[in-house]
């Protein structure tokens, strides 16, 4: 905890400076994909969109008390007055100019603390697996992050497909985890993933659908069942919260597969969460 709170104090300190996720992730001992997907997972939000919001909580303050418009957006990084009261307007749902006026209702982002909380009075089944290397071979679309909640760009993006080639594809499967797989590998942002629906296969993938070669190497395997989609949410956060923190491995880099069987009416459902990972 005390080193995960340090590099928040560092984030703090620098609001008006650069900060890299390298330097976050050195003060914290841990890598940098790793501290990021934590982050994510423990704070609900991509590790960026915290630090953005921060910079606009502190330089609210800056602005309510009549700095200008131009100074503010320079002292936080933005490039210019416009960039900035765009990102002004996004947060708070008005301009500069607007929560400068009397009643004027504004957000603020609080600063995370981590704490120690004395839990683990229930056992967390998990398995590890070695994993040769294999194909994901399927459709993929660039969607936002949604920690609670329906995906909206996720459901979309499963109406768009075309039932025949789900079936087709279905039968390629031949390694672990069986089926149908929703697949999530976090892009460059940390606000976006790569979302496949596609299956874990050794085939030679078809010329209408995309392939992602995955190497060989270990993963963590999580089980549930229950309300969908809260239930398969759960399994990231038990991941972060519960197992990681007792456990000798890091987030390793690479898409996390979500395997799913859903009732008749797709409100209940048992699920497999597999993530790589890599000894610390």
């Amino acid at each position: 905890m005390h080193e995960w709170n340090a590099a928040i104090a560092h984030i703090e300190d620098n609001l008006t400076e650069e900060i890299t996720g390298t330097a976050l992730a050195s003060i914290a001992l841990t890598s940098e994909y790793h501290f990021r997907r934590m982050f994510a997972t423990l704070a609900g939000m991509p590790l960026s969109e915290y630090i953005r919001n921060r910079r606009l909580t502190a330089a609210t303050a800056k602005i309510v008390a009549g700095e200008s418009v131009l100074d503010t957006a320079v002292t936080y990084g933005y490039g210019s007055a416009d960039a900035f009261t765009r990102a002004f307007k996004t947060f708070h749902g008005m301009t500069p100019t607007q929560a400068r006026q009397t009643g004027a209702t504004l957000n603020s982002q609080s600063q995370l603390k981590f704490h120690l909380k004395i839990e683990g009075s229930t056992n967390v089944p998990y398995r590890i697996v070695e994993k040769d290397a294999f194909q994901l071979v399927g459709y993929s679309t660039q969607v936002p992050v949604v920690h609670l909640g329906e995906n909206h760009a996720i459901a979309q993006f499963e109406r768009s497909l075309d039932r025949d080639r789900l079936t087709a594809l279905k039968e390629l499967s031949n390694v672990e985890p069986v089926g149908t797989l929703s697949a999530t590998e976090y892009l460059d942002d940390d606000t976006h993933v790569l979302y496949w629906h596609a299956v874990a296969t050794t085939a030679t993938p078809p010329e209408d659908t995309e392939a992602r070669h995955v190497p060989a190497g270990q993963w963590v395997v999580f089980s549930t069942e229950g309300k969908v989609p809260e239930a398969f949410q759960q399994l990231w956060a038990t991941a972060a919260t519960e197992w990681f923190p007792a456990n000798p491995y890091e987030w390793a880099p690479g898409p996390q597969l979500l395997a799913a069987e859903l009732n008749e009416t797709g409100d209940r459902g048992s699920a497999e969460l597999w993530i790589p990972i890599t000894p610390k």
